[in-house]
C-alpha cells in the first residue's frame, strides 16, 4: 500500500494537479490538508471520477482535511480532537481503510510566536498526543499523517538561521513532537532518510523552489504494528515543480 499525505493548499485551485497525481501514481490512501472548502463544496464528483472514495471535514476558506481511498470509501472513526469543545478548526479526521487506521492531520502553524496562536499550537499537540496514546493502546496498524508544521531537526531545513524565530522550529514545538514519537511512533521518512536534507515544503516567496530552500514538515508516523510493514518512504518532489502546484509535495510511505 502506498499511503500519501498531501497539503494541497486549496483543493479547488489544485484540483487538476490532484487528479493528475491520482492518475499517475495510483496511491491507495491519500490524506489531504488545507482543502479550504466547506463540506458542501468539496469536489467529490471529481474525486470519484478518478476512482477514489472520500470523507472530508471542511471549513470555508482555510484549514480542512480529507481522506481518499482507491476504489472504496474510508470508514470514519473520529473528526476533531477532544479537549477544547470551543475549537471549531477542521484539523483532524480519522478513519479506517481495510483494517488500517489512518488520520489526516493539519497541525496549527503557531505564528507569530510568542502569542495566542503559538499557545494554541502547543495545546493542540498535547491533544493529539492524548489521542495518539489511545490509538497505540489499541495495538492496531495506525498511520498518523499530515502537515505537522514542525521542523523536527536542524537538518530538516535549508537554513537553521532563516527559520530560527519561526514557530515551526521553536524548542517547545520540537519537544512536543519528540514526546509524541517517544510514545512509540516511527517517523517513516526519517527512518528511511536518516541523514536529513529531505524537504516536503518550499515557500512561494523568494524563489524558494528554484533555490531548493525548503524544509520538512509533512510527516507520517507509524504505530509499531504499521512500522513492522514499512517498506519505503519518500517525497514525490517533482509535483512541486508543476504549473500552479501546491507549495507542499506529496509525501508517502509504502507498507507491505
Amino acid at each position: 500500500m502506498k499511503l500519501v499525505t498531501y497539503n494541497v493548499n486549496g483543493i479547488k485551485a489544485r484540483l487538476p494537479r490532484l487528479i493528475e497525481y491520482l492518475a499517475e501514481e495510483q496511491p491507495d490512501v491519500v490524506c489531504l490538508q488545507e482543502i479550504k472548502c466547506s463540506d458542501d463544496t468539496f469536489p467529490i464528483a471529481d474525486i470519484e471520477g478518478a476512482g477514489y472514495g472520500a470523507i472530508w471535514h471542511g471549513q470555508k476558506g482555510f484549514n480542512g482535511v480529507a481522506v481518499l481511498a482507491k476504489g472504496m470509501t474510508p470508514v470514519e472513526r473520529q473528526r476533531g480532537l477532544e479537549g477544547e469543545p470551543e475549537d471549531e478548526h477542521s484539523r483532524y479526521l480519522e478513519c479506517e481503510v481495510e483494517g488500517l487506521v489512518v488520520a489526516s492531520i493539519y497541525l496549527p502553524n503557531g505564528n507569530p510566536q510568542p502569542g495566542p496562536k503559538f499557545d494554541y499550537k502547543l495545546r493542540w499537540m498535547e491533544r493529539l498526543a492524548a489521542r495518539a496514546r489511545v490509538l497505540l493502546d489499541a495495538e492496531q496498524p495506525v498511520v498518523l499523517m499530515g502537515d505537522y508544521n514542525v521542523i523536527p531537526n536542524d537538518d530538516d531545513t535549508f537554513s537553521v538561521r532563516a527559520m530560527a524565530d519561526d514557530a515551526l522550529m521553536q524548542p517547545e514545538s520540537r519537544a512536543a513532537y519528540r514526546r509524541l514519537l517517544a510514545q512509540g511512533w516511527t517517523d517513516a521518512l526519517r527512518t528511511r532518510k536518516p541523514k536529513g536534507g529531505v524537504w516536503t515544503f518550499w515557500d512561494y516567496q523568494a524563489g524558494a523552489w528554484q533555490r531548493d530552500a525548503g524544509f520538512r514538515i509533512d510527516h507520517l508516523l507509524l504505530s509499531p504494528q504499521a512500522a513492522d510493514r514499512l517498506a519505503d518512504a519518500g517525497v514525490d518532489k517533482a509535483y512541486r515543480g508543476r504549473e500552479k502546484a501546491s507549495d507542499h509535495a506529496p509525501t508517502w510511505v509504502r507498507l507491505t
